[in-house]
């Protein structure tokens, strides 16, 4: 499902993506849970809190909003790219559709080690993200939430956030407990790779950049009044590894996303995961995928095809070359 966005009869008059939508989130009818297409590419949407930030009223939308404006085929033609093919400016004669990706991985680990060498990416309104999640959190209702993130977020490319999302299995509870930290990384993240790692066990989960620890947090701590409030322990369901690359509708969360920027990727050199063993207190490596080739581990990885807020998945957004898996964000001009 593609939704076209009407731009302004001036390129300088750029409207914002509206923080109010009053239309329900809604998963595509033509994905089911627990199905894939027939090469085995694709997951269901299990969109998580670091996909679809909750509104202030807790709720959430993964519908596309389009641009309030006008189009006009008589208006002055205008250089919309640089010498590098950047989008500089949006043609007021013309739609856009935006596109994001998401690479999931199909294996559900309980407690581990999840280690990424990435460059990421960033313009305003944008996410670039490392995350793990119960695949049927978005569901809610009867099911609980489950997820811990790395977001890099489009209003600052030397900053990056931190976040456990926990909700009880309560038809009654709409919202999610959060424990958002923001920190810096000392460097422009877009610039050069360096290692991003989540630490998951029963005791703890942590956060590293480059092998230095900048978060911990542990069993007994308290982030709500809910069930979920002690969000380590409550983070008992198994969930996959996931990469995406997105445009957020709430600006004061991400800055504005108007497209300009665009392309942009977010590269992965390799991913490691390691088991945990309880008992031990030991990690242990389990696979290593260098992304070597020109195509994805279809064993281990699906690719999203779903919208995500301001951009629609699509999966040939996630591509393998020059040994490395690349995240794309990037538009068609009708």
């Amino acid at each position: 499902m593609n939704i076209k966005y009407l731009l302004p009869l001036f390129a300088a008059l750029l409207v914002a993506c509206s923080d109010d939508d009053s239309s329900p989130t809604k998963v595509p009818d033509a994905v089911i849970t627990g199905s894939s297409s027939s090469d085995g590419t694709l997951l269901p949407p299990a969109l998580s809190s670091s996909d679809v930030p909750p509104a202030v009223d807790g709720s959430s939308s993964s519908a596309l909003a389009p641009v309030a404006g006008e189009s006009s085929s008589s208006a002055p033609a205008i250089q919309t790219t640089d010498e590098n093919g950047k989008l500089i400016a949006l043609d007021p004669s013309k739609e856009y559709t935006f596109y994001g990706s998401e690479l999931t991985g199909k294996e559900q680990f309980l407690y581990g080690r999840f280690e990424a060498r990435m460059k990421m990416a960033s313009i305003s309104g944008t996410v670039s993200s490392m995350f793990l999640n119960y695949d049927n959190s978005y569901k809610k209702g009867e099911e609980p939430w489950n997820e811990i993130d790395i977001e890099v977020l489009g209003k600052s490319q030397t900053q990056w956030q931190s976040n456990i999302i926990t909700r009880e299995a309560d038809p009654s509870i709409s919202g999610t407990t959060n424990s958002e930290s923001m920190h810096e990384f000392g460097f422009d993240a877009t610039q050069d790779f360096h290692l991003y790692a989540i630490i998951w066990t029963p005791e703890y989960v942590a956060w590293e950049i480059d092998s230095v620890e900048v978060r911990r947090d542990t069993l007994g701590m308290s982030r709500g009044t809910h069930a979920d409030a002690d969000q380590v322990k409550f983070l008992t369901q198994p969930q996959s590894l996931r990469f995406n690359l997105w445009a957020s509708k709430t600006p004061a969360w991400t800055g504005e996303f108007t497209g300009i920027g665009l392309p942009i990727e977010q590269q992965i050199d390799y991913v490691r995961a390691y088991a945990y063993d309880t008992t031990t207190k030991a990690f242990t490596l389990s696979w290593q995928d260098d992304f070597e080739g020109t195509s994805l581990d279809g064993k281990r990885w699906s690719r999203g095809n779903w919208v995500m807020e301001n951009v629609q998945y699509r999966t040939q957004n996630v591509k393998v070359s020059d040994g490395m898996a690349r995240i794309i964000l990037d538009y068609e001009v009708d």
